[in-house]
This record gives structure tokens, sequence and C-alpha cells, in this order.
């Protein structure tokens, strides 16, 4: 049997239950071993409110065998009664079951009974009222690998698309918080982390990484600042006598053009815009976010919840489209 991929739809009032919808329309063969885990009562709202005619069917299983293949599966593990969304208003009400959605679908592909959790966006401040202790879905996933494994989970947050792939040494941090949590340890291991899934998950045999600077000039020889000396630099050559190929720290300002990026198959970023800006400036909508480092695939779209848009039908659903493709090109480089 083909292990299913599972599709979150994260805050069931934004935008994933759209996508999910507008996506299986557009190109339903791309579903053919999805599973959405999620109370089926919720894409079928939504797919009224859309005006989509679709066969949505709830599974008592993902061992289930489901022979139709113009219809959208959901397997949930919260009761079909739980409380129904409301385009673009949510509510904590339904946080408890977004959260245990999440869980069942990362807790399934860690015990093998799926291959890949594709998620959609979630409602950040609605899931922390109700007592959700991460900052999103990667630390939690991270949580729950560690729990499962009860080995410590280190893991990079990767933005990738056809043009251009970054991975963050930080993440969700102010700018002034950036250099302080910057560290030679960390370094490496990030650059180790991304090496690793290059090779491992995206089947390239000896990965070509950038190292991108910190600051203006990457530092201009410690006359802008000294993280390039003292940090980066030192974690570079512990990666180079590894047997890792990546650059000194470049200049940010250049790196990103099509002459310079074309010479790597990954750029480590060192905070969040770094990374974001030009790849969304490049692809955006088609950009897609993988978490490397987890026991298992996890693939998501790179954008929010859109509340405004929720239920309307004027939504791009290209992100979900390639992340459900990127997650199924990676299963495939998993397996060779």
């Amino acid at each position: 049997m083909i292990l299913p991929t599972l599709i979150t739809l994260g805050e069931p009032a934004g935008i994933g239950s759209d996508c999910v919808l507008l996506a299986h329309q557009a190109e339903p063969e791309l579903f053919s071993d999805i599973r959405i885990v999620a109370p089926a009562s919720w894409l079928q709202l939504r797919a009224k409110e859309l005006g989509i005619d679709t066969s949505i069917e709830a599974i008592e299983s993902l061992q289930t065998k489901c022979d139709d293949s113009s219809a959208l599966y959901c397997w949930s593990p919260v009761s079909e009664e739980t409380v129904a969304p409301i385009s673009g208003k949510p509510a904590i009400q339904t946080a408890d079951a977004v959260i245990a959605c999440i869980q069942a679908a990362a807790l399934a592909c860690l015990h093998g009974e799926a291959a890949a959790h594709v998620t959609g966006p979630i409602e950040k401040a609605v899931l922390r009222d109700a007592g959700f202790d991460f900052p999103g879905h990667t630390e939690f996933l991270a949580h729950l690998s560690q729990g499962y494994s009860g080995k410590a989970c280190d893991i990079v947050m990767m933005l990738a698309s056809k043009v251009l792939r970054v991975a963050l040494l930080t993440t969700h941090m102010a700018i002034s918080d950036v250099s302080p949590s910057l560290s030679i340890e960390q370094t490496l291991r990030c650059i180790q982390i991304t090496h690793a899934d290059l090779q491992q998950r995206f089947g390239i045999c000896k990965p070509r990484l950038g190292m991108c600077g910190l600051n203006p000039h990457a530092g201009e020889q410690g006359h802008f600042g000294r993280e390039e000396i003292d940090i980066l630099m030192p974690a570079v050559l512990q990666a180079r006598a590894l047997g890792i190929d990546i650059s000194n720290p470049l200049p940010a300002d250049t790196l990103f053009s099509a002459q310079m990026r074309d010479q790597f198959d990954a750029i480590v970023c060192c905070y969040h815009d770094q990374a974001l800006i030009p790849i969304k400036a490049l692809s955006f909508g088609d950009a897609v976010n993988v978490t490397l480092g987890l026991p298992f695939i996890r693939t998501s779209v790179d954008h929010g919840t859109a509340l405004d848009r929720a239920g309307s039908g004027k939504v791009s659903y290209t992100s979900l489209v390639e992340a459900i493709k990127l997650a199924h090109f990676m299963r495939e480089k998993s397996s060779i």
C-alpha cells in the first residue's frame, strides 16, 4: 500500500480549505494519495460556500481503501460535530481541533503510517490564546519528533522554489536579537542539516552551499562588523573540514543576483528577511516552506491565512500545489 501524504488545513476560518478545494478542482491527479486531516464537514461547508461540487468523504483510518479518484478523503482525529468554522472569523473554539489535527498528522508520519505532511497556514494568535506554547508549526513538529524519539531534534527552516533555496540561521526574532543569537556551533549545525537534507531528500549528491554575510559587504574585513570573522567564517572552515562545499561569507546585496545564486544549491542566511525578501521577490506564490532536520517530510505553503479572502474563491492556490509537488519529489528522492 502506498503511504498517503497528509494535508492539514491550518486555521479553518482562513484560506487553507479554499486552497485545497481549488487545487483539487484544477489538478485532481495530485490528490490521488492525499488524505486531508480535518473534519470532512469543514471542507463540505467551504465547498458549498464556494459553489464547488466535489465529493468529500470521511474515512475511519489512513488504511481505508479509497477507490473514487475524483473524491477528497478526510481523516479526522476529532469529532465531525466539532464547532463549524466561519469564513474570515477565527474562533478559539476551533483551536483545540486545529492543534489535534496537526499533532495527529505528525504522529502518523512518525509511526510510519504516512509519508509526508503538508501544512496550511495557522492563525498563531488564536492558537496561543488556547494555550499553544509554540511560535509556529516548525517548533511544534520538532517538539513532537523529540517526544517520539527521545532525542533532540535540530531543525532548519528552508524556503524553496525553482530558482532559489534559502536556509535560515535564525527565524522569527527582532533584528536586534539576531547578532547575539549567532554562534559558531549553531551556524555549523545549520550548514550540516542543510547539506544532509539536500543529499538525502533532494537527491543532490554534492550540494554547493552559499554563506550569506550578516553585515553590509559581508563586514568589509571587520570594518562594518565582526560576525563574519568571529562566527560565520570559523563555522565555514569547520564545515569544509567535514567535506561540505560552502563559500566564504558573501555580501547579501550581490549574492541573490542570477549570476551568483545559480552557483549554489542553497544559500544559508542569517535572519528572516534576508532570506525571505529575495525568494518572495523572485517566487512569490510559488515558494514552499520546508522543515529540514525532521524525521519525516514536511512542506508548507509560504503564505498566511488571508482571512479577508476566505470563502471568496479569489485566492491563489499555487503555493499549495508546489508544496504537494515538492513533498512528492522529496518522497521519491528519499526512496532512491
